[in-house]
């Protein structure tokens, strides 16, 4: 079962998220099952803002533990916590990403559903956009992956705007659009 997770840092955290950072590195190397990870950043592009990680893992308590073993969770670097059954449309991991690592604005584009819907109806990437600019795209579901609870893309855009067009407001309560760059050792 793959599964998107969204830490989002603590005000005022950053010194003590980058003095973890080797520990965040060392815990995630665990997991080979990750279809893409990295930082999310303030609006300001330099002030880390959170950590996304989507991984397949063998259930939710699974995912749970995953999310909540973290050493960044474990030491208060996050404020916080999003967690939900996450299906790859792609098929394929941020390392397949056609674009590569460098190159482009990046964002994480989430869009959370103004009512649940069932999990059939998730929609797949609007047709304008290629897929040579969507790193990774997945509805986010309930635990059991019936009902469908909104959407989760990694995008490379021109900007947040044109990153934000990614999912049509009529079916969003609320979307979130963040820098976001590819994460792990460099």
């Amino acid at each position: 079962m793959e599964f998107f997770c969204y830490h989002r840092d603590r005000a005022g955290s950053a010194a003590l998220r980058m003095e973890l950072l080797e520990r965040h590195w060392s815990y995630m190397d665990g997991f080979p099952e990750m279809i893409a990870r990295g930082p999310t950043f303030a609006p300001d592009g330099d002030v880390p803002s959170g950590s996304v990680h989507i991984v397949d893992l063998p259930g939710p308590a699974a995912a749970r533990a995953f999310a909540f073993d973290e050493p960044g969770y474990q030491a208060g670097v996050y404020r916080d916590v999003l967690l939900l059954r996450w299906r790859n449309v792609l098929g394929r991991t941020m390392w397949e990403f056609p674009g590569g690592r460098e190159g482009g604005d990046r964002f994480l584009v989430l869009g959370l559903a103004a009512a649940p819907a069932e999990a059939a109806e998730a929609d797949l990437p609007p047709e304008e956009w290629h897929p040579d600019d969507l790193v990774a795209y997945g509805p986010l579901l309930s635990d059991d992956g019936t009902t469908w609870l909104g959407t989760a893309a990694l995008v490379r855009a021109p900007d947040a705007a044109t990153a934000r067009r990614l999912l049509p407001t009529d079916r969003y309560a609320d979307v979130e659009v963040h820098e976001w760059e590819f994460g792990g050792r460099r």
